[in-house]
């Protein structure tokens, strides 16, 4: 249960990372981080990027289709 928190959370920072950039690629450099950013928690509440400092957190980036594969 909790792999499939952690990657629903994944899913989630990856989209809200693509709506912050307007999916423009390129946004960022290499060794850049990543812009801070807010969304829905699924706890209930908002989650800050920056409030996962210091934590493993992994970006996902997937094709325009969404397709993982």
């Amino acid at each position: 249960m909790q792999t499939v928190k952690k990657t629903l959370l994944a899913s989630i920072l990856t989209l809200a990372f693509l709506l912050a950039t307007n999916g423009f690629a390129g946004a960022l450099d290499v060794g850049q981080p990543a812009p801070d950013f807010e969304l829905d928690s699924t706890k209930g509440g908002k989650l800050k990027l920056s409030s996962l400092k210091g934590k493993n957190v992994l970006i996902n980036f997937y094709g325009r289709d969404f397709d993982p594969t």
